[in-house]
């Protein structure tokens, strides 16, 4: 591993960990509802949406709400207190800041909107010790789409062979690859822990 100068990070299921079900029910459905509704929200192509960054947020999340009338104010609500859903994962955090001080070059490259990702990220650590990131609201492109992994590649100026990504879907690893970057799929925390201390 030790011909990796980039290491590069999805956030969600990588960098944090989500109580998407407990958020859900704070929002007002029941545990069945919420057990039922969360697969369909995060599924749906309003979702992608969202992440696209191509129309303003709040007017995705009218429509997505809209799409589900008996959960309009749950939906709502759920894509407004976005705060409510995310879980630090220190112990990642802790290796992420090890491998800056051993001279890593660190990314993010994640499917966000611009109004989850500031609001999920904002003031926690990890984020001083990145050099920089590409979200796909910024280039309007989700992985694992090429356009994305290139747009990294490209304002940085990268070498994708000296790229090593971490990221918890295997078509999302499987887009990197294809673009000439190694990748792991990230199965826990405690694993990505383990792959961390190995660089």
């Amino acid at each position: 591993m030790n011909r990796y100068e980039n290491i590069v990070f999805d956030v969600g299921g990588v960098l944090l960990s989500y109580r998407w079900f407990d958020a859900i029910t704070e929002a007002g459905c029941t545990p069945e509802e919420a057990r039922e509704l969360g697969p369909k929200l995060f599924e749906d192509p309003c979702w992608r949406e969202l992440d696209l960054g191509i129309r303003p947020y709040f007017e995705v999340v009218n429509e997505f709400a809209a799409k589900y009338p008996e959960y309009t104010s749950v939906i709502t609500e759920f894509l407004t207190e976005v705060k409510r859903m995310p879980i630090g994962r220190p112990a990642v955090w802790e290796e992420v800041h090890r491998l800056k001080e051993k001279g890593y070059k660190l990314y993010i490259l994640s499917n966000y909107s611009e109004y989850m990702i500031k609001n999920h990220t904002e003031n926690l650590p990890f984020v001083q010790d990145m050099d920089g990131g590409i979200v796909s609201y910024m280039v309007h492109v989700n992985k694992p789409d090429k356009g994305i992994y290139e747009a990294l590649f490209k304002k940085y100026d990268l070498d994708p062979s000296e790229c090593l990504f971490f990221d918890d879907r295997d078509e999302n690893i499987e887009g990197a690859k294809k673009c000439g970057m190694d990748g792991i799929v990230v199965t826990s925390e405690e694993f990505l822990v383990e792959e961390l201390k190995k660089l």
